[in-house]
């Protein structure tokens, strides 16, 4: 999967995987911190379950942002000796942790085409606002390439570094969409991963983020 989307990660039947994921707005010196739970209900569900928390600059303060719910089905799959290809359909809601913040709606879907050493991930999602919240809306395009090794091992699952290239847009009413460029490298193990990535606007505030952010597979 891409570094900033987490809609795309395979989960088997009862798989589990918790990501603490780390991003600093470099220009605005505001830092937020996301906690991530994907759960595998069955070869063709998940659900993801995100809950932020953000630091702001000096005289700022601190707030705990909504949890963020998504389901994803699973509705066409192809595997084959050289890769897979699925197809997902995403939905779910956003609950406020905050009275004066109101709850939305979520719709969207993801792709995923993998092929030998490199991997296609895309995503769309769409949020309805309800009430005051405002409408949201955001893609991802990721392209990610297995670095090391050149081949897997005949037996045994190795470790390998994938480079990661993304493209990324944001949009909120009342603005426009800023489009966004990601250069990361991730560390890839059986139970565990860790990555790393910078962020920068094309258009809009221009702010330059990096992440860092790893996973656990339980």
């Amino acid at each position: 999967m891409g570094i900033r989307s987490f809609v795309a990660l395979p989960l088997e039947e009862g798989g589990t995987v918790l990501r603490l994921f780390g991003e600093r707005n470099q220009d605005k010196s505001r830092n937020a911190l996301t906690t991530n739970l994907a759960y595998g209900v069955s070869a063709r569900q998940t659900l993801f379950l995100g809950l932020p928390y953000r630091f702001f600059s000096a005289g700022e303060g601190r707030r705990l942002g909504d949890l963020n719910t998504l389901y994803r089905y699973t509705a066409w799959q192809s595997d084959t000796m050289q890769g897979t290809s699925r197809l997902g359909l995403l939905g779910g809601v956003i609950v406020p942790t905050d009275r004066d913040r109101d709850p939305a709606l979520q719709a969207g879907a993801v792709a995923t085409f993998f092929r030998h050493r490199y991997e296609w991930d895309l995503d769309g999602l769409w949020v309805e606002g309800l009430e005051d919240a405002k409408d949201r809306a955001r893609y991802d395009i990721a392209w990610q390439y297995r670095l090391s090794p050149a081949e897997y091992p005949d037996w045994g699952i190795a470790g390998e570094w994938d480079l990661d290239l993304e493209l990324g847009g944001r949009w909120e009413r009342g603005d426009d969409m800023v489009h966004q460029a990601t250069l990361g490298l991730q560390s890839i193990h059986k139970r565990w991963v860790l990555e790393g990535a910078a962020v920068q606007d094309l258009n809009g505030p221009k702010d330059t983020r990096f992440i860092l952010s790893t996973r656990f597979h339980f």
